[in-house]
């Protein structure tokens, strides 16, 4: 249809991503749009399986990289593709990018930062023992008890902590995380 044109040359991409990658997407979208408003609510997100089984997957649909809401509660199209972004893998042609134009939304720098603010609950750019406490419970669930969860957060606290403030900043988050795969571990390939 005419609208479908209007939005999907309305959506900016990685020149990576082709016109029918994202009519794709475009058609995910849709089939997930049970109101047929174009718009995605909470309960059409919580259908994706990805994050049906995901245990943080009620953070992430409330995360507020979502920057194109209709509503508190509703995502357009471009929000949507905005948010899968994040989740793209970097292929080898990205990684050598123009330094002068923007990081893309699946850097890893950006990737960090996405996974950063999961855990930072209250947003003042520090995780807590506290915040670092309720994402680890949502994570485990009641498999593990409140003492063995404290102690997981006492450890990764006195661990990454460099500037003895017991809490987590993103430098720090950063620096903890600089030899693990995040460009892998945070990529779904939705596309494929």
């Amino acid at each position: 249809t005419r609208a479908q044109r209007r939005i999907l040359k309305s959506v900016s991409c990685p020149p990576t991503v082709s016109h029918s990658q994202i009519t794709r997407l475009f058609s995910r979208f849709t089939s997930l749009d049970k109101s047929e408003n174009g718009a995605l609510s909470r309960e059409d997100f919580q259908r994706i399986p990805e994050l049906a089984i995901n245990p943080l997957g009620d953070r992430i649909i409330n995360f507020p990289c979502f920057s194109s809401r209709l509503s508190e509660d509703q995502v357009n199209f471009r929000g949507f593709m905005r948010t899968l972004a994040h989740f793209r893998p970097i292929e080898d042609n990205e990684k050598s990018k123009d330094p002068r134009e923007p990081e893309p939304l699946n850097s890893r720098n950006n990737k960090l930062l996405f996974a950063f603010r999961l855990y930072d609950l209250d947003k003042d750019d520090k995780i807590s023992r506290e915040e670092l406490l309720q994402v680890l419970r949502m994570m485990v669930g009641v498999n593990i008890s409140d003492e063995q969860l404290g102690s997981i957060a006492d450890r990764t606290i006195q661990e990454a902590d460099q500037d003895g403030d017991s809490s987590i900043s993103f430098t720090e988050f950063q620096k903890v995380l600089e030899k693990v795969d995040v460009e892998q571990k945070m990529s779904i390939r939705f596309l494929h």
